[in-house]
């Protein structure tokens, strides 16, 4: 038992060598490739199988023709191991190379996916997750563009927008100045016409004050309990005068039980950008109704009007920033005649094209969501916000 345990010591000792001496090496070798580390490896264990087995035979004091034979053997073992090993080790170092070059194209059109299965469970895991941050950034790329797309739309059509009254308040100003018109009647139309140019003014700059609010996430709600019935009744009696004014019937009904948690302002100013946009789009004698009702775990209010439906090339945009669905962004001018005033007046909205993306933010700043569909002879925007605990 001495004597084994004596053996089992020698070649203890003499197996620890290698690794004691690869251990500097390998921390050396920390940039190298795999196939550095791998062949280190390999060597390091064959290195210290072949010094345990050699220190236990010369500690066993065999003849020298023994020990040649056993040192031979070691030695055709210790290359025929080695050989075989990094042999087979060659698919690890090929997977590892083709996870790096994928990496570096990462996001990239040339971005090419390692097509054949990695030998390990690591590298195949970390193969799923490039292909999937590849997905991710080309989809966020996507996403920037069409932001910065939009973006620049936007800043086009508002400067327009904006210059569209200036310009009008101005003409008219001069025109007023240099005694164009002199008769009170005229004079009076070109300051209601004024008028409804900073209106239009003073609503687009309010609009893009409340959108800038929401992108940056600074709108601050502040909510209380109300009844559903009071916040749409308060939304139909506002939109009413505007509904009447063109020839539209308004209706409107609601829950009688139904709660939610909602600030009561930028609620009723969803609703009233809804019912002023589906007025605007309804001809006269049409008709606008607004229900209200419980489904599941929210309150549903939906706006139905006949305008005759959403172009489908138009609806999926229909909340984007800015977007209008029409060529034309100047507001339609009131007036002919050789004493009308030059300011362009707004009709009934601001058509600023900001509205439905107000309506959106807000609205998934209560946590709920707002979609459209096309109905018989119209649309159909239905918004859903949280019922009260």
């Amino acid at each position: 038992m001495t004597d084994l345990l004596h053996i089992v010591g020698i070649a203890l000792a003499c197996s620890l060598i290698a690794p004691l001496l690869v251990a500097p090496l390998l921390r050396w070798l920390r940039r190298a490739s795999i196939r550095v580390w791998g062949a280190v490896l390999v060597l390091a264990g064959v290195v210290a199988m072949a010094a345990g087995v050699a220190g236990t035979a010369q500690a066993m004091f065999l003849s020298d023709h023994d020990l040649d034979v056993v040192l031979v053997v070691l030695a055709v073992s210790a290359v025929a191991a080695t050989t075989t090993t990094l042999w087979l080790g060659r698919p690890l170092a090929r997977a590892s190379i083709m996870v790096t070059q994928a990496a570096g194209h990462l996001g990239e059109p040339t971005y090419d996916p390692v097509r054949r299965p990695p030998p390990t469970a690591e590298l195949a895991a970390i193969t799923r997750a490039l292909d999937e941050s590849h997905r991710r950034l080309v989809a966020a790329r996507e996403r920037e563009r069409a932001l910065e797309a939009s973006r620049r739309e936007l800043v086009s059509w508002v400067s327009h927008d904006l210059r569209t009254p200036i310009a009008g308040i101005r003409a008219t100003a001069e025109a007023l100045d240099d005694g164009v018109v002199t008769d009170a009647a005229t004079v009076a139309r070109y300051h209601r016409a004024m008028v409804r140019s900073s209106e239009r003014l003073s609503s687009l700059v309010d609009d893009l004050f409340e959108l800038s609010r929401l992108h940056a996430g600074s709108l601050e709600l502040t909510l209380e309990t109300v009844a559903l019935r009071d916040v749409v009744s308060d939304a139909v009696a506002a939109a009413d005068p505007l509904a009447r004014a063109k020839g539209v019937l308004l209706r409107g009904e609601a829950d009688d039980t139904a709660k939610v948690d909602v600030d009561v302002a930028e609620v009723g100013r969803v609703l009233g950008n809804l019912l002023a946009n589906a007025i605007r789009h309804t001809p006269s004698d049409g008709t606008v109704a607004v229900t209200a009702n419980v489904s599941a775990a929210h309150a549903v209010v939906s706006v139905a009007d006949t305008c005759g439906g959403i172009p489908e090339a138009d609806i999926d945009r229909i909340f984007e920033t800015g977007f209008r669905g029409e060529p034309a962004r100047t507001p339609s001018t009131a007036g002919s005649g050789d004493d009308s005033p030059p300011a362009a007046t707004a009709p009934e909205g601001s058509q600023s094209g900001l509205g439905l993306a107000i309506v959106r933010g807000i609205v998934e700043a209560h946590g709920g969501g707002v979609t459209v569909h096309n109905v018989d002879g119209g649309c159909r925007f239905v918004v859903e916000l949280p019922l009260a605990a």
